[in-house]
């Protein structure tokens, strides 16, 4: 006969497969040897987001959390939020259960069809577009700018003295005979 025992201090489920007669007698007096130990399932559905209604995936998920910086927050639409019916007029309490239903399960399948049409296409292509960005980026751009910024250095040097000497003091004395303006408004 199996048994199910959970040990209050321990987190995790023993199944003795042992085939006994009476489960409460063992040879000798001893613990019933288990045979077979798993980890207690963890509330998967936690951080799902979705209706009661429609089962998001039947196997485990082999990440986590997918959107772990929040990048598609905006993407989090329920039916209530795009469906809502005012106090004063309602439908049916059946069609509002279908339609539920049907927009919930139309939803995940629909994403579920295109995403296994393109989500291999455009990985592979935004994968080869960002690792040619990246290249160009560390290898051509970057030397680049160090190149001219090291080669123009005379003309920032330049840049900041025509600033200091001649921009700097005029708009200084521009500031000074403009602040001592006043301007007082009457009505007539």
């Amino acid at each position: 006969m199996d048994t199910l025992k959970k040990d209050e201090d321990s987190e995790e489920v023993e199944i003795d497969l042992e085939d006994s007669s009476d489960p409460e007698e063992s040879e000798d007096g001893e613990e019933p040897q288990t045979l077979w130990r798993a980890q207690p399932s963890l509330d998967e559905e936690e951080n799902i987001h979705t209706s009661t209604l429609v089962e998001i995936s039947d196997t485990k998920p082999l990440i986590t959390s997918r959107d772990a910086r929040g990048v598609n927050n905006c993407l989090k639409v329920g039916f209530e939020d795009v469906i809502a019916e005012p106090p004063s007029v309602r439908s049916g309490d059946r069609v509002w259960i279908w339609s539920n239903a049907l927009f919930e399960v139309s939803r995940v399948w629909i994403y579920r069809i295109v995403t296994a049409l393109l989500a291999l296409p455009m990985s592979a292509i935004s994968g080869l577009l960002f690792g040619l960005l990246s290249c160009f980026h560390i290898w051509m751009i970057r030397p680049c700018i160090h190149c001219v910024l090291i080669g123009n250095r005379w003309i920032q040097g330049f840049w900041d003295i025509m600033l200091q000497v001649v921009v700097v003091p005029f708009l200084t004395s521009a500031g000074k005979c403009c602040g001592s303006l006043g301007i007082h408004l009457a009505k007539e």
